[in-house]
């Protein structure tokens, strides 16, 4: 029986020291270049000495020309390798692994950062006021996404990280293509779920063939999509199964879009067995088991308590536990718990107290979810400066600095990776 101090073998021979991962989080810390900045290696040196076995940067984009968010490094070609380098090493002399989260937005090209109409694998657009409707792909314009990844993988594993995780959840490029809501193609791309699955196999395929020996090529993976007609648990488990096939070395589960509640990190339903036990995707992951077949599962989304992880890698429904959030104020989260040093972590309530009349609406919705997301970026930004969290900010301050900073855009919906 497993527990959260044992180390972990991969497929690729790597092994992590623990099961506790850092999951990803959108940093907004790049420089003007789009490069690393400064403040994203210290960042990632306090994270790199936190303790985990394994920590995932934010979303580091193939493409300049389509961004997630204002903030975004990306990776075209070698002109920042010795910023990665450095953002590599910061993080690895802390004793962990690092990996680089990478992405494309497709038809989620924040339009506060890119000027290029979004793409798309389908000319459809998303239900959210103010974002641009994107183009359907070429073949040959999908050819060269997918040598984009393999390029960013390539270039990761020059700098020294340790492996990649696609970003195949979450509404994103990946996912477009994988849910029939957004992906209704009827060339080699769509259509069935096997030809919708064919770009996130072939993405993971050139990443592997463009890296050394070693080198971890991961994903990231919605249980669903929470959307009428999308993408269904059924279907993810196939995907699964193909990527196991594939010999991905981690797989972690996730759900949602940009338009559906679960991009929050919570489903719209769970079962009171799973609100118990804290995260988010556990039932999903014990019946994606089987599929999954050797291919490690982790599960990030919702714990908060040393003993629910703990049970969560001793019954075997996950291998790793994924943390987010929680890691803003408690950098230090994975070392705190695995010495005991703390049985819960702890995170702060964000939100304004507004009306019920008020609260319910779509716009105030959208509101407080980027506010929560401001607040912990705040947090990012102290850490990155140097200095420790401060979780006494309150939420009249995070929302006046998200208004300065995105006027009505504040109104949108806004993700974390």
């Amino acid at each position: 029986m497993a527990d959260l101090h044992d180390p972990l073998p991969l497929a690729s021979g790597q092994v992590l020291r623990n099961r506790l991962m850092k999951s990803a989080l959108s940093e907004g810390l790049g420089d003007t270049s789009q490069g690393p900045d400064h403040r994203l290696v210290e960042l990632y040196r306090r994270w790199g000495t936190g303790g985990f076995g394994l920590v995932v940067t934010g979303n580091v984009m193939v493409d300049r020309s389509h961004l997630g968010e204002p903030g975004n490094v990306v990776i075209e070609d070698d002109r920042h390798l010795d910023g990665l380098s450095r953002w590599a090493k910061a993080t690895k002399d802390g004793g962990g692994l690092i990996w680089m989260q990478v992405n494309h937005p497709g038809r989620q090209a924040n339009p506060l950062a890119t000027a290029s109409q979004p793409v798309a694998p389908s000319a459809i657009k998303m239900n959210v006021p103010g974002w641009q409707a994107p183009r359907e792909l070429t073949d040959d314009e999908i050819e060269n996404i997918i040598d984009r990844y393999a390029t960013t993988a390539s270039i990761a594993d020059a700098a020294g990280f340790d492996g990649v995780q696609i970003h195949g959840a979450h509404g994103y490029l990946v996912a477009q293509f994988l849910s029939p809501r957004t992906n209704r193609r009827t060339d080699r791309w769509g259509g069935d779920p096997e030809h919708r699955m064919r770009f996130v196999l072939e993405v993971v395929r050139r990443a592997r063939a463009a890296v050394s020996p070693g080198f971890s090529v991961a994903i990231k993976l919605n249980s669903a999509d929470f959307q009428r007609g999308g993408f269904t648990e059924e279907e993810s488990r196939a995907v699964i199964a193909a990527l196991a096939s594939e010999e991905v070395d981690l797989i972690e589960i996730s759900g949602g879009t940009y338009e559906s509640p679960a991009m929050e990190g919570r489903p719209l339903v769970t079962s009171a067995s799973t609100q118990a036990r804290e995260a988010y995707f556990l039932e999903y992951a014990r019946t994606a088991r089987e599929a999954a077949g050797d291919v490690p599962i982790a599960v990030t989304g919702g714990f908060r308590t040393e003993a629910a992880m703990s049970d969560a890698i001793r019954s075997g429904d996950c291998d790793v536990v994924g943390l987010g959030r929680p890691t803003t104020v408690n950098p230090e989260s994975a070392d705190s718990l695995l010495t005991a040093r703390k049985d819960k972590l702890t995170v702060p309530d964000a939100s304004l107290p507004l009306p019920g009349w008020l609260a319910s609406t779509g716009r105030a919705k959208s509101f407080l979810s980027a506010l929560e997301l401001q607040w912990h970026n705040t947090q990012l930004h102290r850490l990155g400066a140097g200095t420790d969290p401060d979780p006494t900010i309150g939420p009249w301050i995070t929302a006046l600095r998200l208004l300065k900073n995105n006027g009505v855009d504040a109104f949108r919906r806004r993700r974390s990776s």
